[in-house]
């Protein structure tokens, strides 16, 4: 015990030293803070100040101080000076948190905008961005006034530089400044890459439960350890650079008891090789850990047992040594600076400076910051198209060329070196091509040979070449990789330049490259010289174009990661790129789900029921659930299981020892969350039955039994009751066996009785756990079953408000969208613009708005300047129909999108701001100044996922109410299969366009009897990608990058083409009828360009088959959902539905299988789709197989009904584009009715059954009496019920072939015609039985129709 105590007061009195420690630190911090900004220019010499050039001797640097007159009142360059900056040398290394610039006094110069670089030595600088960003800087607009700029981030350096980036239009550059701030302490230590400094505990070893670490480093190398330690046990810490990027391994377990359980390794950050400061933080309390990096911080926790790190003898800074060894080392040592090194509160440095005891150092540690030598001084190759360095070499003579320099770059593509050879007969020509490096020398006659190093160069690293010519040979050396080596054909027999990134415009020694380098080279040698690239910047070497000196420019635009949902991010450098692969998002940024966000939502898209992917928060944070969607008649059920639905008996439990049962669903709560908040109703059945087994029946009035809701609080009340009491469903139905009770259960009785009821009150759902605790007495059991979470209804879907006063708007929080913003609305109106939301903040805005009666806009500024992009629809959208618009805004592009419209896209910049700041309320159907407010109704507004409650902000709200008047405005929809509802002045009418069905609510089948040979088959031209549900987007937008004041207001026309397909996704929806008894037999195929395709056959067997191919370089996959044969004759439904790398099929009702692909590619650029027969052409195109040829060949024998893939609708789109060269009918096709088919086969099967039992009890011999007299009964019995049917079918009969009289008539015309040529059209008539609008033609007026399947309904 006394150990355990003084072991407590030692951690305790630790943890007050760590704590002083910070304090004191955040005190010094704050004080220095508040001091830390005196003027630093007035003391400093005249050599502090230089500049890249001088215009005159009276406007030299020195006069450059702010308010000063002297000389000509301030720096000006020459006016041929390319580069200009104005340079400064504090002397020593000082602390920088203000500047501030000025024009140069009694002029027209001055600097309207600049640039700020940074740098300890001269040599390696760094741009200051005022804001993440950006990195300009607002200068001056007259010589007089004073600029400043306090510093968000305070700089440590000794050395700043001024780049003149704008100047006066009226003059030149001219510039005086200022800098503020103060002297900057730290203790610093340099190891030399076979240095480290060991600090040595006072016992043997060290147990923590706790650490922090802090320091900042400069590092000369990739590569080297920072921090050490480890134990006996195998505990470990290990701080390094791991190719540029910092590496935390930790290990907190036994390695004999716990193996590999709490090994973690992780990295952040990239570019710290770069020469400049980078701070670093670690913070453990336990198993949690913080690891910052640069103001990244990255937070992890160990997965093993043990939660503290256990240390022996010593921790090592700068390498780790090995003992015994002296000057030997495990790992790479640090080659750089380390400052401000803290342990624990403990300064390392410090003590190591004052020699303590303590402290060990191995090699040679040094107290100041050296640079490295030779001094690397580097440049940026800006321009892919317009960047090149141009060296003089003088004659080659007997030694040849020798070349050798270092780059780094993130592009795939671009040239590093070119010279002519042998007086321009030759070029040698050394480039990135694919990420790696290839040699090649051109020969006169286009000749050229290679060598290609196998290495990838464009990770952001530093790689060094050596390439060496001399006697007809190359040498290629690439960082530690062998020597390669090409033989050329002639000697180097003469002087010429050479050429770094590109070629001049004009340049005969040079190999004109595609593609020019971007990106970083330093330390270029020619024949063993280093080149001086201040002199190249001067023009006293070679010459340049679109370099940018004494930098490297180079960003890491993967940090932080703004691929969103585990996007993995890639780049150039110029950009970066999102890839979504496997995460159920999509676009630039994969902040746009694939999933629909419910289950009714997939029922208006005419799913039947099956198990679906739904987002409820769309865009949001929480990743998609797999449900089971219930499509009833009547209502759409969301149906969630949990891992215990059977009945479970429970005995021999008390209050004291209870019983206790965890429920996990099949998705976490946070989605269970969402969804019920989504969702009008949701219930979950408790079954309870209950023999002597009490739930609330006690003396002191504590329940016996209760439940924990889904946020873990303990509810008291049972199925069927209310929240907040004690009782049972048989309470309130006032049915209990005992009304002197409030359930059943509490009358314990020997007898089973039970309270089996709903919880329905969605605060306290889903039930997570259940507690039973009176089944221990004699006789006394209980049986209890917890059902699914069963929810209905989406009551965002059609969440509405109406805006009757032109002054009225709703009012929001601030909508959160500074790196992503996603909108998507549904309205109607009759006026002729509104705005339909709006966000303002300082600058920054955003708008949505109907600017005209045919265009909607959307506006928005980040800080460059208004970006606006606007869409015209061919109709007019204020029509009084529900129309559909989605804008988003994310790094990488904006768009917008109407209805079924093609997507509008903007590219965004690659530089300059990027954050969206708002700060004030969120308008919806008007703005702040109330210009233009929005008449008319707005439904369903989603902002990144998260769909706004109109309705309950239109209670409180005068002008407007919940709701929206009319008959298209509910969940219960009258319009089926994705049909659309559209109003009319005194009733409504379904649009069946993008339905498979048609008729009046979009329920009748459209089905076509083929026949043998007969096909029809949809071709798309390039480059239309693959067709996708509603409202995803189309990548045969209309595409442009964004600037400033650019307004893109022309209208959006459709199409040239008639068939127009949407954004390729990873996800397909196909669904069908079919009704058959031949095999082999093809149902449908779809082809892409890319010989992708997805073909659904009935095997030999019967059994039917669906083939998907992906990746052209690899096998088809095959999936067989059911074995037995479905050419059974009998009218089957299919669905077939991918989402990534997720297959889900259904077949009729008995069949629902998921299976998983290898892949998750989208189908792109599609080319055709065909039912039934395929022929030879397609089907070489598309790379079929075998076996799918085989079924192919053979076509489909029977009818196909309801036909839709994705949007398209294949029977009715061959129907009614009759002589289009993109429809192609094979055969004889007669339209049909699948249905009545399988009824009238169904029950011709029943009568022939019925005329057997009949002429079996004919043929029966009885000598009873009794059973003559049953005979006859049951003989008359049948005879009654052969005359009904017989009756039925004659009526079913005259009017089936009332109707199909004409259709006859027209199938004999088709016939006749079909001698002549082998592609016909569909009988003439059947045009009017289907809707002209159809997609193949969006410059129909969407809202005409002469079809009789939409019929109005006057209500």
């Amino acid at each position: 015990m006394p150990a355990l105590l003084a072991k407590m007061s030692s951690r305790s009195a630790w943890w007050f030293y760590a704590f002083s420690v910070v304090v004191l630190s955040i005190c010094g911090s704050t004080h220095a803070a508040k001091s830390c900004n005196g003027p630093l220019l007035s003391v400093l010499p005249e050599s502090s100040f230089k500049s890249s050039s001088t215009s005159s001797n009276s406007q030299l640097p020195h006069t450059a101080k702010l308010n000063r007159r002297e000389g000509e009142g301030g720096w000006a360059p020459e006016r041929s000076d390319r580069q200009p900056w104005l340079q400064l040398d504090l002397r020593e290394k000082m602390e920088i948190t203000a500047i501030a610039t000025q024009g140069r006094s009694g002029s027209s110069d001055w600097v309207s905008s600049f640039m700020l670089l940074f740098s300890d030595s001269s040599l390696a600088w760094k741009q200051y961005g005022q804001s993440e960003d950006t990195g300009t800087y607002r200068g001056n607009t007259n010589s007089e006034g004073v600029v400043q700029h306090k510093l968000v981030h305070s700089i440590t350096a000794r050395f700043l530089r001024f780049i003149p980036l704008d100047w006066s239009t009226t003059g030149w550059i001219g510039l005086r400044v200022e800098v503020y701030g103060c002297a900057y302490k730290s203790d610093v230590a340099n190891f030399n890459g076979r240095s480290a400094l060991l600090y040595r505990f006072n016992q043997k070893s060290q147990r923590t439960v706790k650490d922090v670490i802090s320091l900042r480093f400069k590092s000369y190398g990739a590569d080297g350890v920072l921090v050490h330690g480890e134990g006996h046990r195998g505990d470990y810490l290990t701080l390094e650079l791991h190719h540029g990027t910092l590496a935390l391994h930790l290990n907190l377990d036994d390695a004999k008891l716990y193996p590999s359980s709490g090994n973690v390794s992780v990295g952040l950050g990239s570019l710290l090789d770069d020469q400049l400061w980078h701070y670093v933080l670690v913070k453990r309390s336990n198993k949690q850990v913080n690891l910052t990096v640069d103001g990244h911080t990255l937070h992890l926790s160990t997965t093993g047992v043990e939660d503290s790190l256990e240390v022996d003898y010593e921790l090592s800074f700068g390498g780790i040594p090995i003992p015994g060894k002296p000057g030997s080392f495990l790992r790479k040592n640090f080659h750089g600076c380390i400052e401000n090194l803290y342990y624990n509160g403990v300064s390392i440095i410090n003590l190591a400076k004052r020699r303590k005891l303590q402290i060990h150092s191995v090699g040679n540690v040094t107290f100041s910051c050296s640079e490295p030598q030779p001094q690397m001084v580097s440049a940026t190759f800006l321009s892919s198209s317009g960047s090149y360095l141009s060296l003089p070499l003088g004659p080659l003579g007997v030694w040849g060329l020798d070349v050798h320099f270092h780059f780094r770059t993130w592009n795939q593509e671009g040239l590093l070196f070119s010279t002519g050879l042998a007086q321009g007969s030759q070029h040698l020509v050394l480039q990135i091509s694919g990420g790696q490096v290839h040699l090649m020398v051109h020969g006169a006659a286009e000749q050229k040979t290679n060598i290609s190093i196998e290495v990838g160069v464009t990770d952001g690293l530093w790689h060094s070449v050596s390439l060496s010519y001399r006697d007809r040979m190359v040498s290629l050396v690439l960082d530690n990789e062998p020597t390669s080596t090409v033989d050329v054909q002639s000697h180097a027999d003469s002087g010429n330049s050479v050429f770094f990134g590109g070629c001049p415009q004009y340049s005969g020694d040079c190999k004109k490259p595609t593609v020019a380098f971007q990106g970083c080279m330093r330390q270029i040698f020619l024949n063993n010289q280093l080149m001086d690239l201040p002199h190249v910047q001067q023009g006293l070497l070679g010459n340049y174009s679109k370099l940018q000196f004494d930098i490297c420019g180079i960003r890491n635009r993967c940090l932080p990661n703004f691929c969103e949902h585990d996007g993995r991010c890639t780049q150039s450098w110029d950009t970066f790129y999102c890839d979504c692969s496997g995460t159920g998002y999509t676009g630039e940024t994969c902040h746009n789900s694939i999933y629909e966000a419910s289950c009714e939502a997939h029922r208006q898209m005419g799913s039947t029921s099956g198990y679906f992917y739904i987002d409820p928060d769309g865009s949001g944070p929480l990743k998609a659930a797999l449900v089971y969607c219930n499509m009833t008649e009547n209502k759409v059920w969301t149906v969630v299981g949990h891992n215990n639905r059977g009945s479970v008996n429970v005995t021999g439990a008390t209050t004291k020892k209870p019983y206790v049962m965890r429920f996990n669903y099949t998705v976490s709560l946070e989605q269970l969350r969402t969804l019920i908040g989504r969702s009008e109703h949701c219930q979950q059945e408790v079954v309870y039955s209950c023999r002597k087994s009490r739930l609330f029946n006690t003396w002191d009035g504590r329940p016996l039994s209760w439940w924990l809701d889904g946020s873990g609080e303990k509810q008291t009340y049972w199925g069927g009751s209310v929240p907040g009491v004690q009782q049972c469903s048989c309470s309130l139905e006032e049915n209990c066996i005992d009304m002197n009770y409030f359930c059943n259960c509490d009358a314990d009785t020997h007898l089973w009785v039970n309270d089996t009821g709903l919880l329905s009150y969605k605060d306290h759902l889903p039930l997570t756990e259940i507690v039973i605790g009176d089944t221990n007495r004699t006789g006394s059991a209980a049986v209890y079953r917890v059902g699914s979470l069963h929810c209905n209804g989406d009551r965002f879907l059609w969440n509405a408000a109406s805006f009757y006063t032109g002054s009225s708007s709703l009012h929001f929080p601030k909508f959160q969208a500074e790196l992503s913003a996603d909108i998507s609305l549904y309205f109607k109106t009759t006026a002729s613009s509104g705005v339909l939301l709006e966000n303002l903040g300082t600058t920054d805005f955003i708008t949505l708005k109907l600017t005209n009666p045919s265009a909607v806009t959307f506006i928005f500024d980040v800080g460059n300047g208004p970006v606006d992009l606007t869409v015209t629809s061919p109709v007019p959208l204020n029509d009084k129909q529900w129309h559909y618009v989605r804008a988003e805004r994310n790094l990488k592009e904006a768009s917008l999108q109407v209805d079924q419209l093609p997507l509008h896209t903007l590219e965004a910049p690659s530089e300059g701001h990027y954050r969206l700041q708002l700060k004030s309320l969120l308008f919806i159907g008007g703005s702040t100044f109330k210009e233009s407010t929005f008449l008319g109704c707005i439904r369903a507004l989603t902002l990144n996922g998260v769909t706004l409650d109109l309705e309950e902000q239109a209670k409180l709200t005068p002008g407007v109410t919940p709701g929206c008047l009319g008959h298209c405005n509910g969940s219960a929809s009258v319009c089926h299969n994705r049909g659309r509802c559209m109003e009319k002045n005194s009733g409504y009418v379904c649009d069946c366009t993008h339905s498979a069905y048609n008729g009046p609510h979009c329920k009748k089948e459209v089905s076509m009897s083929f026949e043998s040979g007969s096909s029809v088959t949809l071709t798309f031209q390039m480059p239309f990608p693959v067709m996708h549900n509603r409202d995803r987007g189309s990548q045969s937008s209309s595409r442009q990058p964004i600037n400033s004041q650019s307004s893109s207001s022309q209208p959006i026309h459709s199409q040239s083409s008639a068939i127009y397909a949407h954004d390729g996704e990873s996800r397909e929806n196909v669904a069908f009828s079919f009704l058959t008894t031949h095999t082999p037999a093809m149902l449908l195929c779809v082809s892409t360009y890319h010989q992708q395709y997805l073909a659904i056959i009935l095997a030999n067997n019967g059994s039917l088959q669906i083939w998907y191919r992906l990746n052209r370089e690899e096998r088809a996959e095959i999936f067989t959902p059911k074995v037995s044969s479905l050419a059974d004759g009998q009218l089957h439904r299919v669905q077939v539905h991918r989402e990534g790398k997720d297959l889900y099929v259904q077949i009729d009702k008995d069949i629902d299988q998921k299976y998983n692909l290898s892949s998750d590619m989208k189908m792109n650029t599609l080319r055709s789709l065909t039912l039934g027969k395929v022929t030879g052409t397609s089907a070489g195109h598309a790379g079929l197989d075998e076996e799918v040829l085989r079924a192919g060949s053979k076509g489909f024998i029977g009818c196909l009904s309801s036909v839709q893939f994705n949007h398209l609708t294949p029977l009715k789109t061959a129907i009614l584009s009759r002589g289009s060269s993109l429809v192609h009918v094979l055969g004889n096709l007669v339209e049909s009715n699948c249905g009545a088919l399988a009824d009238s086969t169904t029950s011709q099967s029943a009568s022939e059954g019925v005329d057997r039992g009949v002429d079996r009890l004919k043929k029966t011999r009885s000598d009873s009496a009794v059973i003559g007299g049953l005979i006859t009964a049951v003989f008359l019995i049948t005879l009654c019920a052969v005359a009904v049917t017989s009756c039925f079918l004659y009526r079913r009969c005259s009017h089936s072939h009332t109707h199909t009289q004409p259709q006859e008539k027209a199938s004999i015309s088709q016939k006749k015609d079909s001698r002549h040529s082998p592609e016909h059209s569909y009988p003439a008539g059947l045009e009017n039985s289907y809707p002209v609008d159809l997609v193949l033609d969006l410059n129909l007026d969407l809202h005409s129709s002469v079809s009789h399947s939409r019929k109005e309904y006057y209500i």
